[in-house]
């Protein structure tokens, strides 16, 4: 029991800095959750039953497109399909003796900064250490989305557009640190912008949803890319 307890103070400390960085994240997630008609208690259940900033964005864009439940469903499984990579990763670090219940309760938990603590860790990983990071970095991203759906009826209008400006931000940080010095992920990103252009302003597409340009795009994409220049099983392990 002491055990645990000390597991889950070491994962508090290390969750402090992502707690901050989601509080930032996703007042402006709340921002814009209140730009596509949901009310603060629709905005915070969907951040605190979601916790993928990536698939909650999309998902107010698909909801403000009147997507239909099927392209929601199917794009959350694409966008957010990379953590069950990480719980594959995640596996091997934990006992293997852990309980089905306490798997399950990470799982929950998993996202890209509570992945990387998490395989930071030396020797096995303790279901309490990752209870530790998310039972801090949850309650940042909920109360982050609290401030900006509240902000966002405070706010003038104009302040409130210039802060939705932080998911391009957040998104720009994401794609441009990996694809330095990566010429395939680069052209990857950069064919995959053209790509979005055309199916924006072409006449031809116009008739197609948001949603189904989102899960073409990257399916055909990403499946492109993975058939032509497939990463090599060392390249893998080295990085």
């Amino acid at each position: 029991m002491t055990s645990n307890i000390k597991e889950w103070k070491r994962g508090v400390k290390d969750g402090i800095p992502i707690a901050l960085g989601y509080l930032a994240v996703s007042f402006t997630f709340g921002i814009i959750a209140k730009q596509a008609g949901l009310n603060p208690y629709e905005a915070i259940f969907m951040s605190a039953t979601n916790l993928t900033s990536a698939g909650q964005f999309a998902g107010l864009t698909l909801i403000a497109a009147m997507a239909t439940m099927v392209e929601i469903a199917v794009t959350q499984l694409i966008i957010n399909s990379r953590y069950i990579l990480m719980s594959f990763a995640l596996s091997q670090k934990i006992d293997s003796n852990t309980s089905l219940f306490h798997r399950l309760l990470m799982a929950y938990g998993i996202t890209d900064e509570v992945f990387g603590a998490s395989m930071a860790v030396r020797g096995k990983l303790s279901p309490y250490y990752v209870y530790g990071l998310v039972s801090v970095a949850m309650p940042g991203w909920v109360l982050g989305t609290f401030l900006g759906v509240v902000s966002g009826n405070i706010l003038p209008s104009r302040a409130t557009s210039a802060l939705s400006i932080a998911l391009y931000g957040m998104l720009i940080a994401v794609i441009i640190p990996p694809s330095k010095g990566n010429k395939l992920l680069s052209g990857v990103i950069l064919v995959s912008m053209v790509a979005s252009l055309l199916f924006a302003k072409l006449p031809v597409f116009h008739t197609i949803s948001s949603g189904v340009k989102i899960i073409v795009l990257t399916i055909v994409i990403a499946g492109i890319a993975a058939a032509l220049f497939p990463v090599k099983e060392e390249a893998i392990h080295e990085g």
